[in-house]
């Protein structure tokens, strides 16, 4: 099974302040079963390569919904 780690902001960012948009994002991810690590620039996750990409899915419409400018992402695919 292919895995690969996902980085991704979503903006506006506050660090230590997320907004509703952020953690709705985040939410998402979880809801796939998907443990989030946030940190001071962005978040991670980490997974099988169709978990992760449909739940980047969901975590985009969802952080667009509740008022996101902004999201990137950043995808690595884990050669192991």
């Amino acid at each position: 099974m292919t895995r690969c780690t996902v980085n991704f902001v979503i903006e506006p960012f506050v660090e230590g302040s997320p907004g509703t948009h952020v953690v709705a994002g985040i939410r998402a991810m979880e809801a796939r079963g998907l443990d989030v690590s946030m940190g001071p620039f962005g978040s991670t996750v980490a997974g099988p390569v169709d978990t992760v990409s449909s739940a980047i899915s969901a975590m985009v419409d969802a952080a667009v919904k509740d008022g996101a400018r902004r999201v990137l992402v950043e995808v690595v695919i884990d050669e192991r």
